[in-house]
């Protein structure tokens, strides 16, 4: 009975038109911020944030730039760890290379290279779609990993590819601490995600949606094929590329092109299909389930007292891991974020059968 309508009148278009138009939604968002700012900083160890936490954040924000992509615009794309690999060696690059270079504005420099790179593998498909398009940007995973690996320009003379980064600072405030970090990354994720959201509700955004239902009947109507699919591909690169630059920075702190590989690729994918295609709310919930799930599985067997080797737990994991995959994959085939609409759907009608 808590999660109603009732008397929420709205006296404006722009009330209407807003991101959480019911106040219980508004006042959720409102707590999981106050906690996520505020309350996990004040009682989360360090482990919570340097293996769980910002791990999470920053897939999450990789997830959302491959979302534009492929949920919203509908154009499959397998090279999302090159394009997180040019963004974190184009931020390094900017670092070292410039002094003084702020590491905000490195960041964002690396997302804009990513952007570069990712319009240039984009142009295929203007002319191929589907598995077609896989294998065209699949390209780009294999010309990166190639290229940071033997050009060593990329890497500062670096002959096997490492790099490392140290003494991060915004603004004279260092960020060397686990929840330094973590707010860090929060706040370019929280800043991320409300822009998207905003971007896939524009007209832009509508143009994407109508290409991904059906292109030639969008084409007819007057949507330009060229803009609206290399725009969502500027636009997931731009974001993916600012995400690997954090991955690189943040969390690891040093890295080599394995880091980026084609798992990378197939891990950021399984997390937007699991999670929900065209949805922002999706790519939060398949990073969690990518995230969460392994290290809840591998502390299972110990709560119960099952004696374990590390490696047969390694692949049990793995395989308990994949057959939950294809077991929800089979169940909920829209992903996560619709059993979440449904139950929020449900609960608005409880205690009502209809």
């Amino acid at each position: 009975m808590l999660y109603r309508e009732n008397g929420q009148f709205k006296t404006s278009y722009s009330a209407d038109n807003q991101i959480f138009p019911i106040r219980q939604d508004r006042i959720a968002i409102a707590l999981l911020l106050l906690l996520a700012f505020v309350g996990l900083p004040m009682f989360g160890s360090e482990y919570l944030f340097r293996a769980i936490l910002i791990p999470f954040l920053i897939l999450s924000m990789a997830a959302l730039g491959l979302n534009v992509l492929v949920g919203y615009c509908g154009q499959i794309s397998l090279g999302t760890g090159a394009f997180m690999a040019v963004g974190a060696y184009a931020a390094y690059n900017f670092q070292v290379r410039i002094e003084g270079m702020p590491l905000i504005a490195s960041l964002l420099l690396g997302g804009l290279c990513a952007m570069v790179v990712g319009v240039l593998f984009g142009i295929p498909s203007l002319r191929i779609k589907g598995l077609y398009l896989a294998v065209a940007t699949l390209a780009a995973q294999f010309f990166c990993d190639w290229a940071f690996l033997r050009i060593r320009w990329f890497t500062n003379n670096s002959s096997s590819g490492n790099v490392s980064v140290s003494d991060l600072s915004v603004m004279g405030f260092a960020i060397e601490s686990p929840v330094q970090k973590y707010l860090f990354c929060l706040s370019f994720v929280a800043l991320f995600a409300l822009l998207t959201k905003n971007l896939v509700r524009s007209s832009i955004g509508r143009e994407w949606m109508a290409m991904r239902d059906m292109d030639v009947a969008a084409a007819v109507i007057g949507i330009r094929p060229v803009y609206a699919k290399l725009s969502a591909f500027a636009v997931s690169s731009f974001i993916v590329g600012v995400a690997g630059a954090l991955w690189g920075f943040v969390h690891l702190g040093s890295w080599e092109p394995a880091a980026f590989s084609i798992d990378r690729s197939f891990q950021l994918l399984f997390m937007v299909i699991i999670g929900g295609l065209g949805s922002i709310m999706g790519s939060f919930f398949g990073a969690a389930f990518i995230i969460f799930l392994p290290i809840l599985l591998n502390q299972i067997p110990a709560w119960l007292g099952i004696p374990l080797s590390t490696e047969t737990a390694s692949h049990l994991e793995l395989m308990v891991f994949g057959a939950l995959i294809i077991f929800f994959l089979i169940k909920e085939p829209h992903g996560i974020a619709r059993l979440w609409s449904t139950a929020k759907e449900k609960l608005r009608l409880w205690p009502f059968p209809h």
